[in-house]
């Protein structure tokens, strides 16, 4: 493989072709041989899609869970990848930690995410940042993925905020900064290019850029200090290797229109904004290194676009890679592609789109990738084994966990002093998590222990009423906001969503109600916040004592079996096993 940028005027065709394929980043997260609604995982590369990556030149592509299922498999997938360009191709993935983590858990570390990370920096400052940022790119290094969109720098200021909320270090700007540059200074050290994501911000909105078209109207002061504050602040520090954009009109940074293809005009949404990519993000911030959109297909730019169109848009824009422009999943689908990407030619040879802005994009691309080369290992299955998972990883994973349990309230309740014969009832999301802070729980206390269990997802209000009388202590717990797109995996899952969104919008009610008939009986009551610690508000003036977590992922799941570091670590403070030494990374106001 090799970097040649292919900018001679000997063949002018080929040229055109590799100029635009490297600028398009695909995935392959489904593929049938059928012309059906496809929804079988590509977990090995079909000849069809190999021989569509030598053909067009395809800069890169981007997993998903469904890709990476194995560790030998992902190996496997990635060294074919490889091999089916004749460049070397950018292998990307979410793997931020936290709720966006594709790799099975059981096997690679997916650690408690941002939030928990920002709750431990004013006792530890940026080493978890670090740390972790380095675990994540050695056991991506190991499987052949060279590309981490992450991390996350947007500043979550907006408690309503669907898809960043723990996702984010937290609310303080310079706070930010400080771990996103920790952290993209461990990836790229050690060998994996990362993203800084969403440019120019995606914090303070209440719509998820997956199912709309978010819209934030600051003024240009707080834009400065807050939204842009930390990639700017990166970017003095070091030339991160991408920067991810956000489909997010902001109009004080650009509000000039475009025209949809409903025939609207509307203000141009940042992906598309040549004022905030080009202008402000390479001439007034001096970045130097590649951008990438955020996914084309959600509904923040399909909605109104077309796919040829959102690709033209972005690259007018001056945008350098176009992230999952057009869906390839079966046969029809690459016929269809094949007219996509002979438009995109036509668009250069009528210089629609400028042939020198894509051979200076093409050129950044290829000192990336150069770049990219000099830092990375080739995956065995050996390294990958003994990298994914392993004991330090563990270790990291479940320190950030403890350090970032944060007691947010405490009269007298903790640590809970347990004795033979006593009885906790726990009132949790689902029985999975129950099942996880149950069995974490007796793992602690060497004590004749009664654990009740009422699952929010499904239970008699009676019976657990009758629980909560026999109770010493009654735990509940709660996660908000429900999960995103982004965290499941992307725009196919949002029918999941719905449907899920339907089986929890009645639990907060359930459990506001449970727990004021606690209260009214006096029950010596925690409330632990499993997610964005927002909801504390809410809850807190039922409960004696209140803990954040941040986090609520289960690592290990089998039937006598189920853990994950949130609930060791929420275990051992309850029992006074461990101090909770977290501080909240965003505020909130108790009653």
């Amino acid at each position: 493989m090799t970097l040649s940028t292919f900018v001679s005027a000997d063949n002018a065709d080929t040229n055109i072709r590799h100029l635009i394929g490297q600028k398009l980043m695909l995935d392959f997260r489904y593929f049938c041989q059928q012309d059906t609604h496809c929804r079988q995982p590509m977990t090995k590369l079909p000849e069809e899609l190999a021989q569509l990556i030598k053909q067009y030149q395809i800069g890169g592509v981007i997993l998903f869970a469904e890709n990476v299922q194995k560790t030998n498999q992902i190996i496997e997938l990635t060294k074919a990848l490889q091999q089916a360009s004749d460049t070397p191709l950018f292998i990307s993935i979410d793997q931020e930690g936290g709720r966006v983590a594709r790799i099975n858990r059981a096997e690679a570390t997916s650690f408690t995410g941002n939030m928990s990370i920002g709750a431990t920096y004013q006792k530890h400052g940026e080493k978890y940042a670090a740390s972790v940022a380095s675990a994540i790119a050695k056991e991506l290094n190991s499987l052949g993925i060279n590309v981490n969109f992450a991390p996350t720098v947007d500043v979550n200021a907006n408690p309503l905020n669907p898809v960043i909320n723990v996702r984010a270090f937290g609310e303080d700007p310079k706070i930010v900064a400080q771990l996103g540059a920790a952290q993209v200074k461990a990836f790229e050290q050690n060998g994996v290019i990362s993203a800084l994501k969403h440019f120019p911000g995606h914090g303070d909105t209440h719509v998820d850029s997956h199912t709309g078209l978010p819209r934030v109207d600051h003024a240009l002061t707080q834009i400065k200090q807050q939204d842009l504050y930390p990639f700017s602040h990166i970017i003095k520090q070091q030339q991160p290797g991408m920067i991810m954009t956000a489909h997010i009109q902001y109009p004080a940074l650009d509000s000039s229109t475009v025209t949809n293809k409903q025939g609207e005009n509307m203000i141009r949404p940042a992906t598309m904004s040549r004022a905030i990519m080009h202008d402000l993000l390479r001439g007034k911030m001096h970045y130097q290194g590649v951008t990438i959109t955020d996914a084309l297909d959600m509904a923040g730019i399909s909605d109104f676009f077309t796919p040829l169109d959102a690709v033209l848009e972005t690259f007018s824009a001056g945008v350098d890679i176009a992230l999952m422009p057009i869906q390839v999943r079966t046969p029809a689908d690459l016929k269809q592609f094949k007219t996509f990407f002979e438009a995109l030619e036509n668009a250069v040879k009528s210089e629609q789109l400028s042939r020198q802005e894509l051979i200076q994009s093409n050129q950044r691309i290829a000192k990336l990738k150069a770049d990219m080369l000099s830092k990375q290992v080739t995956p065995s299955l050996a390294i990958a084994k003994s990298t994914l998972g392993n004991p330090q990883h563990r270790q990291i994973e479940a320190d950030l966990a403890l350090d970032a349990i944060t007691e947010v309230k405490n009269a007298g309740l903790l640590p809970i002093q347990i004795q033979d014969g006593d009885h906790i009832h726990l009132i949790m999301p689902d029985r999975q998590k129950a099942s996880a802070l149950k069995q974490a729980l007796l793992r602690e206390v060497n004590k004749d222990l009664t654990i009740s269990i009422t699952s929010l997802q499904a239970f008699k209000p009676q019976r657990a009423k009758q629980a909560i009388l026999k109770a010493n202590w009654v735990i509940s717990a709660h996660a908000s906001p429900l999960q995103s797109a982004a965290e499941i995996g992307g725009m196919d899952d949002l029918a999941e969503l719905k449907s899920y969104e339907v089986a929890k919008q009645r639990q907060p009610k359930a459990l506001y109600e449970l727990m004021q008939f606690a209260n009214t009986h006096k029950k010596a009551s925690l409330f632990i916040s499993l997610r964005a610690p927002y909801e504390i508000a809410k809850y807190a003036p039922f409960n004696q004592a209140v803990l954040a977590s941040y986090a609520y992922n289960v690592d290990v799941e089998t039937e006598n079996d189920v853990r994950g570091p949130a609930y060791t670590a929420l275990a051992k403070v309850i029992v006074g096993h461990a101090k909770a030494n977290g501080q909240l990374p965003v505020s909130i106001v108790l009653e």
